[in-house]
């Protein structure tokens, strides 16, 4: 019985160990050919144009053998090749002990070797950077590729541990049934054994009695009726468990008088939905008949319109955008706007404080990894038929690497916007003038699955050299047990902690921020941040006018003073300029951050969660360029103190003017579930701009040309042969 148990919580959680070697080839040259975006609406899977038969590429057209893959630019990520290499170093260096590796990626070179570096040059020394544990301690080690030399950094003065492996969460998942005391209260409550899983979460960090060893806390579902157990939970037990012995350190037995929710109603997939399914009779799809207009050179370096940057693939960020670059069509130069840029952490704390729930603050990217919670996206559905893909190689508990299939996809996109239009009426005495242009953007894709929660995060370049990064939620809300089936049930001053969507369930109100990472670099490394504030003016009697809105710039010299809280009527721009560089009419040249999703954290400062995810106590930081502050939680995030974290490290008020500095961006959603995020959620976004400012010496989207009839693919329905 345990064991079938142990094989139900394994397919759950651990799906996504089913790895599949598929990847991407044969792009076309983006100088070659016209954007040909076309919506085709067709009653056909299939779609011709100028003699093409469209078709939804099969696994087999996008597999790829990655074990002879060779790095190509400094920041490539580590090969196959490579990984075993440093996997031969690491278990002869732990050969007396059992050890988990927790991450195995590369280690950057030092970043003005990078900037140094052009293709055709020789690659800096390739060098691994590895987190593993054994005998109880945290290790962060630096290993040769080639050399196999070993450097040790000193990280005792840090509190907490590497995320969890998927080893690690597949191990403790059989551990519940080994208690008497567990299947005794599961049988109580007329819960069949067979029918229970239960899954491992964060602890947190609530005080020193929790030191000393790595916990888990496990929450336990009746899965019978419903491929969607989050809805069935069996409220009040919470086993609390140490993850290297396995051992059943406390039982959470509480709220047996709460039942279980019923199954019927639950289940999200289109099979178990009554009633007629809603399909449009003309599917819309987008189709590029004659081939996509970016290029992926050497796998990694993508080339699309006026940008070219580097992206990977990464188990704790997910994606990894570098060196970001944007061609000036006045001059022909390739400028350079972002060194790199990255999601650093995720916070989602759960707003009820009773015993089963108040531990429930996940930081899903220091705790879980985002990348190794990233499965195989699904064509057409996840990205549009016009997408490609890309893998990734990450390393498993023991150090051996593995493919993570269809990781990442990257497509065009035309939504009917305009990229700039204007009509100009005759009444001035001049031809009417009408004049549009297609916005055409490029979308980095990839979703993770974290447990319940899916986050669709996109990295979108426009041609007018606006970055756009957005994080769209969807998924399952996590929802509480409850014994209310009605609202007239509640009395008026009790709180329920979030709203009952159905029949015994709370969905509890909670929050998300994403935290990112962005070293800009405008137009080179030592730039500055300037606050860009906006005010009343009053013109005191020497206009019919009272007042006007005046623009008063302050350049941040010291990392406190880039410490940012948005207020609405108190409002500003904030700009990352390069005050060494500035444009024709004297301008420093500069980007902007348009902020969007600014919900703010309502915790306590000293709350121990809001301590460990301090980088919501602002939206907005800059700090000066530290190559060791990547991750703003802290390296070691899973039941850290929050002695690593982005107010630390801001709170040292380096100087910051003229200088390598770092921009971070926290966006924010306050989540009260409602009854539409019943059984599933549909998705909800929100996103931030990185927007030229005075970058360019006019609108770069000038020359772009406009749409003409002849010169797009003509879409129609094809015969299935």
């Amino acid at each position: 019985m345990e064991g079938k148990n142990f094989f139900r919580c394994f397919f759950f959680i651990c799906s996504v160990l089913l790895i599949t070697l598929l990847t991407i080839f044969n792009f076309p040259n983006p100088i070659s050919s016209k954007v040909e975006l076309l919506q085709c609406a067709t009653n056909s899977a299939w779609c011709t144009s100028k003699n093409r038969i469209l078709r939804h590429p099969t696994a087999a057209s996008l597999r790829h053998d990655h074990t002879s893959d060779v790095p190509h630019h400094p920041l490539d990520p580590l090969t196959i090749i490579e990984m075993n290499k440093v996997h031969k170093v690491i278990k002869s260096l732990f050969e007396n002990s059992a050890y988990t590796v927790h991450s195995l990626i590369l280690e950057d070179p030092a970043k003005e070797v990078v900037l140094k570096w052009k293709k055709g040059d020789a690659l800096p020394v390739r060098k691994a950077s590895v987190i593993a544990r054994a005998s109880g301690k945290n290790y962060l080690l630096t290993v040769g590729v080639e050399s196999g030399e070993v450097v040790e950094h000193d990280t005792s003065h840090i509190s907490g541990y590497p995320y969890v492996t998927l080893e690690d969460m597949k191990k403790v998942m059989s551990a519940p049934f080994a208690s008497a005391h567990f299947n005794r209260t599961i049988v109580e409550r007329g819960v069949d054994l067979n029918n229970v899983a239960c899954l491992p979460f964060s602890p947190g960090w609530f005080g020193e009695a929790e030191d000393g060893r790595r916990l888990v806390k496990l929450e336990c579902f009746n899965t019978e009726g419903t491929a969607n157990f989050y809805m069935r939970p069996i409220e009040g037990i919470i086993v609390v468990t140490d993850i290297d012995t396995n051992e059943v350190v406390e039982l959470v037995d509480k709220s047996k008088h709460i039942p279980i929710p019923k199954a019927a109603g639950t289940d999200y997939r289109l099979s178990a939905q009554n009633g007629p399914v809603i399909k449009l009779a003309n599917p819309v799809s987008m189709e590029q008949p004659n081939g996509p207009n970016f290029v992926i050179e050497d796998e990694h370096l993508v080339k699309w319109a006026n940008w070219e940057f580097h992206l990977r693939p990464d188990p704790r960020a997910g994606v990894m955008i570098s060196r970001a670059k944007v061609l000036d069509m006045e001059t022909g130069l390739l400028r350079n706007v972002m060194y790199q840029g990255f999601s650093s952490e995720l916070f989602v704390p759960y707003m009820d404080p009773e015993e089963a729930w108040y531990f429930k603050t996940y930081m899903d990217a220091g705790e879980y990894g985002f990348g190794l919670q990233a499965l195989a996206l699904e064509p057409l559905n996840d990205c549009p038929r016009n997408a490609q893909y890309m893998d990734a190689v990450f390393a498993a508990s023991d150090g051996t690497p593995y493919v993570r299939s269809n990781m990442i996809c990257i497509f065009e996109r035309y939504s009917g916007d305009t990229a700039w239009r204007h009509t100009e009426s005759p009444v001035v005495g001049v031809e009417e003038i009408r004049e549009a242009r297609p916005k055409i953007s490029l979308v980095v894709r990839m979703v993770a699955s974290l447990a319940n929660y899916d986050y669709v995060m996109d990295w979108e370049f426009h041609a007018d050299g606006l970055i756009h990064i957005k994080v769209s939620l969807t998924g399952i809300v996590i929802v509480k047990g409850t014994s209310y089936v009605n609202m007239n049930q509640v009395n008026e001053n009790q709180e329920l902690y979030g709203t009952l969507l159905s029949d015994n369930i709370i969905g509890v109100v909670h929050d998300h921020y994403v935290n990112y990472y962005l070293d800009m670099d405008i137009d080179g490394s030592d730039n500055s941040f300037v606050n860009v504030h906006l005010q009343r003016e009053y013109t005191k009697g020497k206009s019919p006018r009272k007042s006007y809105m005046k623009v008063n710039k302050t350049v941040a010299k010291t990392e406190k003073e880039a410490q940012i809280k948005l207020k609405l009527y108190d409002p500003s721009e904030f700009h990352v300029i390069n005050p060494n560089k500035r444009t024709k009419v004297g301008n420093p040249v500069g980007y902007k951050v348009v902020p969007a999703g600014m919900a703010a954290s309502l915790l306590d400062p000293e709350d121990p969660p809001q301590k460990r995810s301090s980088f919501t106590n602002n939206q907005i930081w800059v700090t000066r360029y530290n190559k060791s502050e990547h991750w703003a939680g802290g390296l070691f995030a899973y039941q850290s103190h929050g002695e690593d974290t982005l107010q630390v490290w801001s709170d040292r008020d380096r100087p910051i003017e003229n200088t390598d500095i770092v921009l971070w961006y926290t966006l924010g959603f306050h989540h009260v579930p409602c009854q539409e995020d019943f059984p599933i959620m549909p998705t909800i976004s929100s996103g931030f701009d990185l927007k030229p400012v005075n970058f360019f010496e006019r609108n770069p989207v000038l020359r772009v040309a406009p749409y003409v009839e002849n010169e797009l693919p003509v879409c129609k329905a094809a015969v299935s042969s």
